[in-house]
């Protein structure tokens, strides 16, 4: 499945658009490697994505091609999460 197709049907980002625009910005990666909009994502990947000033690290549990707003979250879990110091 596409990265920002992943994004949007899991809601970490609301809509697939904005989800291109960030990754197209360098601020999404895959198992450490930059990702693209386009980039492949599967069961098992982690997910470093910096909102604002913060990184929220995300490990892809499910994929779905459509999903209800209450079971979006089933699809990842949030391992981490840090603010980015500002020095």
């Amino acid at each position: 499945m596409r990265l920002d197709k992943f994004l949007k049907v899991s809601r970490l980002i609301k809509r697939r658009t904005l989800a291109k625009e960030i990754a197209d910005q360098g601020r999404i990666s895959i198992n450490g490697i930059p990702a693209k909009a386009s980039s492949n994502v599967k069961v098992g990947d982690e997910l470093l994505i910096r909102f604002g000033q913060k990184y929220v690290t995300v490990v892809i549990d499910d994929l779905r091609e459509t999903t209800k707003k209450e079971e979006a979250s089933n699809l990842y879990r949030i391992v981490k999460e840090e603010r980015i110091s500002e020095e």
